[in-house]
């Protein structure tokens, strides 16, 4: 069995080939770069993004040798777009996941934000498709149909008119207890006429596909977060994750029950596999690479690569609030700005560089601590990946600030191996979800060094400068 597993994300799309004992036989990479507008607006080119699928796929299946049996592909979630059925042909740019020009769908549905709340487990927020979607065709186009960049792109595969139920959970439509599009919310929208992608399970077979030689099924399909969630094997209540790219972004399995959070978080669906659909608690920071990748812009980081050699040994007092997209839980501020507080003439860019590592690192420690909360008990570990984790300064101040050990995922792709995995659970009936991503071990564990005292000093002086940046919104 070799599967083809395609991570379609924000800033690049990886390809990797396993074979049926999930071993990586070949990787391939494609860049993509969002362009960030005036006004909050965050779009990408769909023909980017299809070809980068195209191309990184074709790319890794050359590099492995090996035709595949089975496509997957985990995608960025909430970016949609609006698009041609007949043709395939793309009627707007994506809107990405990041955009933020669809604030106003929120306000003018206010009055609904309780009832949204209790049908998804989600907030009414431009994060989520749905108001992206109405902004589309409010101020775009009404042609065609609108709907996340997943279904495009597997139609172009396949033909099918499809999306997974973990993606269709992000999208403030689908009631997350009945695992259902709801005609209410998408008249809550003025999308009660759209033409919907039918639901599927994550481990469901959707076609077939010759785009990468012969015929291979098309499975696996889910959501990019969730697909790292299931490789970390965090399949029991309680197991949580976080994955550090374009932004953060932390998950904790709570079991097959729906949730809802009551401080600040969203609930969504983890997975359909085997007729059993699990569901997650998240929070998201919205710029941990990006907020790199803006130092490297300014000139202050020489690139993310260099982050740990230009990271000075302190912050020298200088705190950073990563809001340079808005902050999302638990504050759903999208006003919000991002903040550098406590600089002085003594600052250096090694001051801010390590103050920007630190900032990352203490939202997602609140973000730990908003989790433990709505579980009722506190994390014991955490497990990460994505490209950040390569930066040893970055875990060790997740750990001190957490106060926990860190479990480092051995592999750079995670989010495309849980999709691989879904693979071949789709493929093999007698294939468990514990035996198809258990196998892996830490590529290291990192212990926390600071004492709990200088953590909770730490966390109370950048809270408060939190506070001081959502008050400039």
């Amino acid at each position: 069995m070799i599967v083809l597993a395609i991570d379609q994300g924000t800033s690049g799309t990886k390809a990797i080939v396993v074979d049926g004992d999930g071993a990586v036989l070949a990787m391939a990479e494609e860049p993509v770069r969002p362009v960030y507008l005036d006004g909050g607006g965050v779009e990408q080119e769909p023909h980017e993004l299809l070809n980068s699928v195209l191309a990184a796929g074709q790319r890794a299946v050359d590099s492995a040798g090996v035709l595949p049996d089975h496509v997957a592909l985990a995608n960025q979630g909430e970016t949609v777009l609006a698009w041609n059925p007949s043709t395939g042909q793309p009627l707007s740019q994506a809107i990405v996941w990041q955009d933020r020009r669809s604030e106003t769908v929120c306000l003018d549905r206010g009055e609904h934000a309780a009832l949204i709340a209790a049908r998804t487990g989600l907030v009414l927020d431009p994060y989520f498709s749905a108001p992206k979607m109405a902004w589309l065709r409010d101020n775009v186009t009404r042609e065609g149909i609108v709907t996340t960049t997943d279904s495009w792109i597997v139609h172009h595969l396949t033909g099918e008119l499809v999306t997974d139920v973990s993606t269709a959970s992000r999208s403030l439509l689908m009631n997350i207890d009945t695992v259902a599009w709801d005609p209410e919310l998408l008249s809550i929208f003025g999308l009660g006429d759209e033409v919907l992608p039918g639901l599927v399970a994550c481990d469901e077979t959707v076609g077939n596909t010759t785009a990468f030689g012969r015929p291979a099924s098309v499975t696996g399909l889910i959501v990019d977060q969730q697909a790292a969630l299931f490789a970390e094997a965090c399949l029991s209540m309680g197991d949580a994750k976080c994955t550090y790219g374009t932004g953060a972004f932390l998950l904790a399995n709570t079991g097959e029950q729906p949730v809802r959070s009551t401080n600040g978080l969203t609930a969504s669906v983890a997975w359909t596999v085997r007729g059993r659909t699990d569901r997650c608690l998240d929070g998201q920071v919205y710029t941990a690479a990006s907020a790199l990748r803006w130092l490297a812009d300014l000139g202050v980081l020489s690139d993310a690569s260099s982050l740990d050699s230009e990271c000075g040994d302190d912050s020298g007092g200088v705190l950073f609030v990563p809001g340079l997209a808005g902050l999302a839980a638990p504050w759903w501020q999208p006003a919000a700005c991002g903040a550098l507080v406590g600089m002085g003439l003594a600052s250096s860019r090694g001051h801010i560089v390590r103050a920007v590592v630190e900032g990352i690192a203490a939202q997602v420690a609140d973000l730990a601590d908003v989790v433990a909360r709505d579980l009722g008990r506190p994390l014991t570990h955490l497990r990460v990946d994505g490209g950040l984790t390569r930066s040893t300064v970055l875990m060790q101040a997740q750990a001190d600030l957490l106060q926990i050990p860190i479990e480092v995922y051995p592999s750079p792709h995670a989010t495309a191996l849980g999709a691989a995995a879904l693979a071949r659970i789709a493929a093999d009936p007698t294939l468990s979800p514990i035996d198809a991503v258990s196998r892996w071990t830490p590529l290291a564990v990192i212990e926390p060094r600071w004492s709990p005292d200088r953590a909770a000093e730490f966390l109370g002086r950048w809270r408060a400068a939190v506070d001081a940046a959502r008050s400039l919104a």
